[in-house]
């Protein structure tokens, strides 16, 4: 049992609620009317990418997570590197085979989302302009894989992709200064971008004529991440810092949801909505960052 505890703790199960709503919202984009059971097979992917993407994380920050979170599975002996690095891969791998399931389309995105989460863990993590932006296009990845759902619509929506990518490039930029404490340059950078985040999707809202409906859900995003990011610009300390990254990562459902209601996707909306109870729950029970 304190082995398989240990694996949820690394695999972050609150994060990967929001993988699913991602998926939700790719639907949504994409106009899906049929065919939702085969569709599930989205859903399983983006469980294994993610899940496999923290799992592999944590693998190869074991070295630094000795020396600053003693208490995170793997250097606290709960679960070996070893062990930690098969369930990982083989998670990844998970990803890809439910993906090509589902079409080649969407295999070939898994396979580019799986490789761009190895580059991110391994190369760019550390980096203040490529972690942000290969972490960025991971979440980015993970919308058009939801997209894929109607192939077709690739080639029109295709650009939405940069949204996720500069909100999640925000949390990570965001989130390296999180054990430390860090600098408000870095902050007022990520502020930036949650700003341009909100801007474009009530711009796309507004072209689907679907305004005031995703115009509530951005607003509460906008204050759900505001508010904590304001705290922690005024004061730059780790834990501070910690708190908006997990508003940041939880507050994704209500950023997916407003996709939902800006394509006119109301009641898949609203099921994109009841993921947050439950990972908010799930975020009290394991770690999110």
């Amino acid at each position: 049992m304190t082995v398989i505890k240990a694996a949820l703790q690394l695999a972050r199960p609150a994060n990967l609620v929001t993988a699913v709503a991602d998926i939700l919202a790719g639907i949504a984009i994409a106009g899906l009317t049929t065919g939702w059971g085969n569709a599930a097979w989205l859903i399983v992917s983006t469980l294994g990418l993610y899940g496999g993407g923290v799992v592999l994380n944590d693998v190869f920050d074991a070295r630094l997570d000795a020396e600053e979170r003693p208490e995170r599975p793997i250097p606290s002996g709960r679960i070996s590197l070893q062990l930690a690095a098969i369930l990982g891969s083989a998670l990844l791998l998970i990803g890809v085979f439910a993906a090509m399931i589902y079409g080649y389309t969407s295999g070939w995105i898994a396979i580019a989302i799986a490789l761009a989460t190895i580059v991110y863990n391994r190369f760019a993590k550390h980096s203040r302009l490529f972690g942000p932006l290969v972490m960025g296009s991971c979440r980015g990845g993970n919308l058009l894989l939801g997209i894929s759902a109607v192939p077709a619509q690739l080639s029109d929506w295709w650009p939405v992709a940069f949204v996720p990518l500069v909100y999640i490039a925000a949390i990570t930029l965001i989130s390296q200064d999180e054990v430390h404490g860090g600098k408000r340059f870095f902050l007022y950078l990520a502020w930036i971008f949650y700003l341009l985040v909100h801007v474009s999707q009530l711009i796309l809202a507004v072209d689907q004529g679907n305004t005031w409906v995703a115009l509530i859900l951005i607003a509460v995003h906008a204050w759900l991440v505001g508010k904590p990011l304001l705290t922690a610009i005024r004061n730059p300390v780790g834990p501070l810092i910690g708190k908006a990254v997990k508003a940041g990562v939880i507050s994704l459902i209500i950023m997916d949801a407003a996709w939902c209601m800006a394509f006119g996707a109301y009641e898949l909306g609203i099921v994109t909505l009841l993921l947050l109870p439950l990972s908010i729950k799930l975020g009290k029970l394991f770690a999110v960052t």
